[in-house]
C-alpha cells in the first residue's frame, strides 16, 4: 500500500493542548453547576462539543448543549489559546511528508478560527493541501464527517492510500468509518489499550518519534 495522503488531527497531535481543553471544559460546566472529575472530561477530549456535551450531560437540550460549547470556546480562547505550543517535530513531520509528495490534510474537531490560528502557529500553510474543521460538518468525531470531508478534498484518492495520525480513540474510530487506518500517538495521554482497542495500526509516543521512524512506519513503508 502506497500512502498518497496523510490526515493529521491537531489538538494533542501537533499542538500540546489537551489539558488546557480539559480546564476550559471544567470551567464551562461549572457555570451550569455541573462537576466532573478531570479524567472523566479528558476521556472525552477529541470530540467536538456536539458529541462531548451530550455524553456528559445527556439531559441537556440542544440550546443548552450549544451554549456550553460556546462557553468552553470562550474560556479556551481567552485563557489558553495564546499559550499553545507545537509539539517538537510537528512542522518537521509535515515537511517530511511534503518532501515525499504525500498530500498533507489537517482534519480537526476545532473551530475554523482555531484551525487558522494553528496553521500560523505551526507555520505550515505552504505544506498543507487541505483542511477540515468542525465548521465544515454536521457532526464531529467520532462521527466520520470530518475525515469524509477531508477525503473528498483530496479526491480521487482512495481510502486505502490515505492514513490518519491522531491522539484519541475518536480520531481512530472516525477514520475507520471511512475505511482509513490510523497511527495513534500517546501525546494526547490516552492509554495504549484505548488506542489499540479503537483500532490503531501503530503507536508512537509523539510526532517526533513518528518522524524518527518515518521510513519504517506505516507512512513510509
Amino acid at each position: 500500500m502506497v500512502i498518497d495522503a496523510i490526515k493529521l488531527d491537531i489538538d494533542g497531535t501537533l499542538v500540546d493542548i489537551n489539558e488546557q481543553h480539559v480546564l476550559a471544559w471544567e470551567e464551562a460546566f461549572d457555570r451550569v453547576g455541573a462537576t466532573f472529575d478531570r479524567q472523566v472530561i479528558h476521556d472525552q477530549i477529541g470530540k467536538g462539543s456536539d458529541m462531548l456535551v451530550p455524553t456528559l450531560l445527556p439531559d441537556a437540550d440542544p440550546a443548552a448543549q450549544k451554549d456550553l460549547g460556546l462557553a468552553q470556546g470562550e474560556v479556551y480562547k481567552s485563557k489558553f489559546l495564546k499559550s499553545v505550543r507545537p509539539f517538537p517535530g510537528a512542522r518537521d513531520l509535515l515537511v517530511r511528508a511534503h518532501e515525499a509528495k504525500q498530500k498533507v490534510v489537517l482534519a480537526s474537531s476545532a473551530s475554523k478560527a482555531e484551525l487558522e490560528h494553528y496553521l500560523d502557529l505551526l507555520n505550515v500553510r505552504d505544506l498543507v493541501s487541505a483542511t477540515t474543521s468542525a465548521d465544515d460538518v454536521e457532526h464531529t468525531k467520532p462521527a466520520p464527517d470530518i475525515f469524509a470531508a477531508a477525503l473528498a478534498k483530496v479526491a480521487p484518492l482512495q481510502a486505502g492510500n490515505v492514513i490518519v495520525v491522531g491522539d484519541t480513540p475518536y480520531d481512530i474510530q472516525a477514520a475507520a468509518k471511512c475505511g482509513i487506518s490510523t497511527i495513534g500517538l500517546r501525546s494526547g495521554k490516552f492509554s495504549d489499550e484505548a488506542l489499540l482497542e479503537a483500532g490503531s495500526v501503530a503507536l508512537y509516543d509523539d510526532v517526533a518519534a513518528l518522524l524518527a521512524d518515518y521510513d519504517e512506519s506505516p507512512l513510509g513503508r
